[in-house]
């Protein structure tokens, strides 16, 4: 997990200091050493934080290709480099990495190379040849990029606080964090500030001042899939066994491995040295770890089971919050800090874990619960949620459109400017009437956003690399693609095509046949109702007395006690522990 920051303009090289400090503040995401560089026409600047995965022994970037001047600032892995080299004729040394390749198919295919790249990645790259900075993210977004306009300059960043200290930035409470929890978009809590979007090249004329973006891929635009149930599994089986391997690193490293469906096909395909289970003691509902321990000991590895506490809680909130740059809604945020801490402990720099199957093949409860309907998900079981299915509530009689079941499934406050509602419109409009697709689109315009940037975020603080091989372009490709009783036959059975192929595997039952939906899910919202209130109320407090106006609303949603799937107070407190930041109050 690298870092890339620097600056464009025709006087950058002047301000080399400046993107030296902005390297230096997010040095925790490249242990391995953070440099920078000038253009070869002094109107770029890039600096890379670099963690060493591919070659332990090779030189840290930022890269420069002599013959044409190329100066590249690369953060994330490329698959599928070595072949794409061969493909594309392009040489590379024994000891040369997936950077020095994307250097060089920059230099003889340009922007339109980006398609072939089958991994996670954002980069900058700087050609004099031209006077243009291009930014590019991958398809999925699991590497963040943040950029920001000032002055005929472009300053971009991994974390938005880099930019937040390269100049002002007025806080901005977003109506969509009130709603969801989160910025949407290529928003930012932060004026001035946006995120590039998943899947696009930014391009900035230096001379000119323009910015062009263009958006390379869209899962959209994938034809459905036509063939039999039976096609369906041996094409996902062989694509499953051949993409999820090519994500394995070849230095050790751990799984975070849950005792679900996900997780432990990773670890039969992976076969992880060490594996990292989070268990809640007293919490028995929460509590996978007697499957995962069984799943350790079939494949031979080590087992390390984290159990955090209330007070750990309260001890590493201000850590966290640091490291994600702001808040962001994620059930599991807790679980996963304190597992990223843990597995750095054993000295490890590369961490798996199982996004993805939830969103392409509906695992979600929501997703059932729009498919089949509020009665048939209570009737199979799933009495757990029902306060999920009194969302849907409805007078007799009248029918609930998809679009309006998804909205009140999402939504965890008003969404006065009906931005969530337009989202989750926009997304059923592209999947042409196929309810499953669309959900799929929601997700990724809703939910999956502070996923993949927790993963990225609280790896990073550790000095980790985030790894989701489910993320893999064939193997999202072929998901969206098919139809929805290939992913879900049973309101209480999502990722119907998943648990055959994991059947196929030998996995044991209670994994593939398992209902309940757990992950990495905490006791936290528990926690703050209860042990952690008084301390929560007197953290909320504090910050209330120092915000603006415009963050009130926000704090004060968290001085309401709510039930165990209630996120709101958890939202607030991890605002209170934001703001008490030292950039965030003077942005404030």
């Amino acid at each position: 997990m690298c870092g890339i920051a620097g600056l464009a303009g025709a006087d950058a090289a002047r301000h080399e200091e400046i993107v030296g400090a902005m390297g230096a503040t997010q040095a925790h995401r490249g242990p391995d050493g953070t440099m920078h560089a000038a253009a070869m026409d002094g109107r770029a600047v890039l600096a890379m934080n670099t963690l060493l995965i591919v070659d332990p022994q090779a030189m840290p970037g930022p890269y420069l290709d002599r013959e044409t001047g190329l100066l590249l600032a690369f953060n994330g892995e490329i698959y599928n480099y070595r072949q794409q080299a061969a493909a594309w004729g392009i040489p590379l040394g024994a000891r040369e990495t997936d950077a020095h390749f994307v250097l060089r198919a920059w230099a003889k295919l340009g922007p339109a190379c980006v398609d072939g790249l089958d991994g996670m990645f954002a980069l900058a790259l700087y050609d004099p040849r031209t006077g243009k900075l291009f930014l590019a993210r991958d398809r999925l977004g699991e590497k963040p990029l943040y950029w920001r306009l000032d002055g005929g300059r472009l300053a971009f960043a991994s974390e938005v606080t880099t930019l937040t200290g390269y100049g002002p930035a007025p806080l901005v409470l977003r109506p969509e964090v009130l709603a969801i929890e989160t910025p949407v978009g290529v928003d930012t809590p932060f004026q001035g500030i946006q995120l590039l979007a998943p899947a696009t090249v930014l391009a900035f004329d230096v001379a000119t001042g323009s910015l062009d973006q263009h958006v390379y891929w869209s899962l959209a635009d994938r034809q459905p899939f036509t063939g039999t149930y039976r096609e369906a599994l041996a094409k996902f089986s062989v694509v499953l066994a051949e993409q999820v391997p090519l994500r394995a690193p070849a230095c050790d490293f751990a799984l975070l491995l849950s005792g679900g469906l996900d997780s432990s096909v990773l670890a039969y395909l992976l076969r992880p040295p060490v594996c990292v289970t989070v268990r809640y003691p007293g919490q028995d509902r929460l509590d996978e770890s007697t499957i995962a321990a069984r799943i350790a000991a079939d494949i031979g590895a080590e087992l390390v089971v984290v159990e955090p506490d209330p007070i750990d809680f309260t001890k590493v909130l201000g850590h966290m919050m640091s490291a994600l740059d702001y808040p962001m809604g994620n059930a599991s945020t807790f679980s996963e800090y304190m597992a990223y801490r843990k597995i750095a402990e054993r000295g490890l720099k590369v961490v798996v874990g199982g996004l993805g199957p939830d969103e392409f093949l509906m695992g979600y409860v929501r997703h059932s619960l729009v498919l089949f309907g509020p009665d048939a998900v209570l009737a199979a079981g799933m009495d757990a949620y029902k306060p999920l299915a009194a969302k849907l509530l409805h007078a007799a009689g009248e029918e609930l459109d998809p679009a309006e079941a998804v909205t009140r499934l999402v939504l965890r406050g008003p969404d006065p400017d009906r931005r969530i509602r337009d989202l989750i419109a926009g997304a059923m409009e592209k999947a042409d009437g196929d309810v499953a697709r669309a959900l799929t689109l929601a997700d990724l315009a809703t939910a999956w956003r502070p996923l993949v940037m927790t993963s990225d975020k609280l790896a990073s603080a550790y000095a980790l690399e985030r790894r989701s091989p489910f993320l893999a372009r064939e193997l999202v490709e072929l998901s969206y693609r098919l139809p929805a009783d290939h992913k879900i036959s049973h309101p209480a059975e999502g990722k119907r095509i998943l648990r055959d192929a994991a059947k196929a595997l030998g996995l044991p039952r209670e994994v593939w046949g398992s209902r309940d939906k757990l992950g990495f899910a905490s006791p936290v919202p528990t926690w703050l109702n209860g042990k952690l209130s008084g301390w929560a109320d007197a953290e909320i407090h504090t910050a209330l007395d120092q915000a603006p106006a415009v963050m009130r609303p926000l704090l004060e949603g968290g001085l309401r006690s709510g039930g165990r799937f209630d996120r709101t107070r958890m939202q607030a407190l991890m605002t209170a522990a934001w703001f008490h930041d030292q950039t965030v109050s003077a942005a404030a």
